[in-house]
């Protein structure tokens, strides 16, 4: 994939926004470069005899991208895409509207959008260290918003201390206990970027749920004691609000497709583990199916960030909902792309995954229903036609030799760069 392509769509369009005189056609070949859109436009005026001054190409941008993993919030790929845009094209209209799939920078990006405030307490991380944490509140509404990877995310951990048996949850119950005792009428919950495979137990004891042993000793809350666990009381559990966790995968809690078999290996899990934590989680779903007559194994998505989903479904009586239509409805999304001329995404790398429901990929097909072209930024961009027909245009942010490090240190620099360009080829465009 080329650093900026404009596929054929895009010329299309262009030339339906600009109108055209006579019968002859455009003859534009598929994946023409951004440089190509100059000489284009300049064909356009000469051959169509559109002597008048043109009209502006884009009046209106709205800028809806997803995070940079590793690199940028979604908030941060947006501030950066619209000043490279400001930077040659000053007079241009911009608006945000940083999106989530339910991972990680959901609450930001929801915050942002709603004018809410952070709310900082202390949790524990997932391997029981005290750490500062926040989440999101609106208080016109009584509204929390959390990332359950805020306190037991992958993030909080260096490699060397993944821990997938002893990793727990406790620190987002202790977060969704904090709203609730601030008077939060509805919580949204975001799942993804774990770093436990707990099926949601861990939470749950912050929440006064007691799991107990065959001798009726309290069992610690960790998923290699899951096969010990032999009673469920909720007694002491405190009663909540209504809970939306929201997430964009399908997987169930066991199986092959299963949290333990798919998203566990990247929490450090080993072959071993990976059975161990099957077991657990097994064993914890039959013993909530028969304390709490309950029974969600099988429900998609309950293997969301580790098998919490099944947890807020089981102890919290949560719903589960797609993360980007969460998002997208909250943002009024589909008003907004249907208000603009040109529509701005990206994340931090577009391939396969980008096609299973990502928030870029949203966003597209919003864009195409409403026929706006969508103009995607990316760390990188796999070579898939697949991914190239899902965009009008595809730009890849990284234009020198740099390392990955540098590359994710530097991201707003190279991303504002790639939207300046960007920005000067579609307005030289406007002056032919």
């Amino acid at each position: 994939m080329r650093s900026c392509e404009f596929p054929n769509f895009f010329w299309q369009w262009i030339s339906r926004k600009m109108g055209t005189r006579g019968s002859a056609s455009l003859r534009v070949p598929p994946g023409a470069e951004s440089s190509q859109l100059i000489f284009w436009l300049w064909q356009l005026v000469n051959l169509h005899g559109c002597t008048d001054t043109p009209r502006p190409i884009f009046v209106k941008i709205l800028v809806a991208p997803d995070k940079f993993k590793g690199s940028l919030s979604a908030v941060a790929v947006a501030e950066a895409i619209s000043a490279g845009f400001r930077r040659v094209w000053p007079e241009v209209e911009i608006t945000h509207a940083p999106i989530a799939d339910g991972g990680e920078g959901f609450a930001d990006a929801l915050r942002d959008a709603l004018g809410g405030e952070w709310v900082t307490t202390r949790a524990l991380d997932p391997i029981g260290r005290e750490v500062d944490a926040r989440y999101a509140w609106v208080e016109s509404e009584k509204l929390a918003i959390i990332d359950m990877s805020e306190t037991s995310g992958l993030w909080r951990l260096k490699p060397e201390e993944l821990a997938p048996l002893q990793a727990n949850t406790f620190g987002t119950g202790q977060l969704i206990r904090h709203a609730t005792e601030r008077g939060a009428r509805k919580i949204l919950v975001g799942l993804g970027g774990s770093a436990t495979t707990d099926g949601g137990i861990g939470m749950a004891e912050a929440l006064g749920y007691n799991f107990l042993t065959s001798d009726g000793e309290d069992l610690e809350p960790i998923p290699g004691n899951l096969l010990a666990l032999i009673r469920v009381e909720a007694h002491n559990a405190i009663d909540l609000p209504e809970i939306i966790a929201a997430c964009d995968v399908q997987n169930p809690l066991l199986g092959p497709r299963g949290t333990a078999h798919v998203f566990s290996p990247q929490k450090g899990a080993k072959e071993m583990d990976i059975v161990a934590l099957e077991e657990g989680l097994l064993n914890l779903a039959d013993v909530v199916a028969n304390d709490l007559e309950c029974d969600f194994r099988d429900t998609p998505g309950a293997g969301a960030a580790g098998g919490i989903a099944f947890g807020l479904l089981s102890f919290c009586r949560a719903k589960i909902c797609s993360g980007f239509d969460l998002v997208a409805d909250t943002l009024h999304l589909e008003d907004r792309i249907a208000a603009c001329d040109l529509v701005v995404t990206g994340e931090g790398r577009i391939d396969g995954q980008t096609l299973e429901g990502k928030g870029p990929a949203g966003v597209a097909a919003l864009a195409r229903k409403h026929q706006k072209p969508v103009l995607a930024f990316a760390g990188s961009i796999a070579d898939s036609p697949a991914v190239g027909s899902l965009f009008d245009a595809l730009c890849a942010i990284i234009d020198e030799p740099v390392s990955l490090d540098a590359a994710m240190q530097r991201g707003a620099e190279f991303l504002e760069r790639s939207a300046a360009r960007a920005a000067r080829t579609l307005r030289l465009g406007q002056r032919l």
